[in-house]
C-alpha cells in the first residue's frame, strides 16, 4: 500500500475548494456513489482504497488492487447544461498533468477519456449525470505491479510504478489532481475548451493513428473546438466523432 489518503495525511495538502468535504472509506462499491448525497457542495470528493463494484465508460467494470490505486469522485456543478464529452477532455488534461507534475514522464490523453504513460493506460475518467450536478470519477494505477493489471487491453494497462518503477506518493497525487482539476474547470467554465486544446492537442495520442470510428475506418486528426475528435476517413471526407467509441484499427 502506498501512502495513506486518510484525511490526516490529505487535506493539509489540498490548495484550493476540491475536496472540501474530504470523504475517505476503505472499501466501497463505488467512489461516484458516495457524492450523490444532496446537498454536497461542489468540489465535494469521495476517496476509497478499493471498489467492489468500480465502473468504467460504456458499461464496463473498472477493477484495482486494494490500496494500489488513486479511486476518486469529484462532484461538479456546471453553470450550463453538462456537456459530459467537454468535462471528461478537462478531466483528462487535469489528470494527465498531475501525473507528469509527479512522475517527471510526459503523458498522453488518448480521447476522450483515457491517459496514457510509456504508452500504456495508467488513468480513466468516468463522468455520470445526477440532475444538474456531474459526477467525475477519476482512477489512476499507482502501483500495481504487472501481474495486477487487466490483460489484453488495447492500449495495454500500465501503472505509475510499471513506468516510472517507483511507488508514488498516492496523498501528493490527489492532492495535485484536485488542484489542477479545480483550475481546468474553472477555465472551462468560464471559456469553454479553448483555453485548454493547445494542451490536449499536444497529448492528442490518437492523432496520425488509424482507427474505427462509428464503425467506420480512417485516421485520427485533431481534436474539434468543441472537443469532438476530427477523424478522415478512408472512404473519403471527414467525420466528427462527438462520442461513442474511437479504437485503435486492427492491425493487418
Amino acid at each position: 500500500m502506498t501512502a495513506s489518503l486518510a484525511p490526516p495525511d490529505v487535506l493539509p495538502l489540498l490548495r484550493g475548494r476540491f475536496g472540501r468535504p474530504y470523504r475517505f472509506v476503505a472499501e466501497c462499491t463505488s467512489t461516484q456513489d458516495l457524492v450523490r448525497e444532496e446537498g454536497l457542495p461542489e468540489g465535494a470528493v469521495a476517496v476509497a482504497d478499493h471498489q467492489t463494484a468500480g465502473r468504467g465508460r460504456a458499461g464496463r467494470a473498472w477493477t484495482d488492487a486494494p490500496g494500489r490505486a488513486l479511486l476518486v469522485s469529484v462532484l461538479l456543478r456546471p453553470p450550463r447544461a453538462p456537456e459530459l464529452a467537454q468535462l471528461s477532455l478537462v478531466a483528462g488534461h487535469a489528470t494527465a498533468e498531475a501525473i507528469a507534475e509527479l512522475t517527471g514522464l510526459a503523458t498522453h490523453v488518448k480521447w476522450p477519456n483515457d491517459v496514457l504513460l510509456d504508452g500504456s493506460k495508467v488513468a480513466g475518467i468516468l463522468l455520470e449525470s445526477a440532475g444538474d450536478a456531474v459526477i467525475t470519477g477519476i482512477g489512476v494505477n499507482v502501483s500495481q505491479s504487472g501481474d495486477e493489471l487487466p490483460p489484453g487491453t488495447s492500449p495495454p494497462a500500465g501503472s505509475l510504478l510499471t513506468a516510472t518503477g517507483r511507488h508514488l506518493d498516492r496523498a501528493a497525487l490527489v492532492a495535485e489532481l484536485l488542484a489542477r482539476l479545480e483550475h481546468a474547470y474553472e477555465r472551462w467554465r468560464d471559456a469553454g475548451l479553448a483555453p485548454l486544446l493547445p494542451a490536449l492537442e499536444e497529448r492528442n495520442w490518437l492523432r496520425g493513428r488509424q482507427v474505427v470510428a462509428h464503425g467506420a475506418p480512417g485516421v485520427a486528426g485533431a481534436m474539434a473546438p468543441d472537443g469532438a475528435l476530427v477523424v478522415d476517413l478512408d472512404r473519403g471526407g471527414t467525420l466528427l466523432a462527438v462520442s461513442g467509441e474511437v479504437t485503435l484499427a486492427p492491425e493487418s
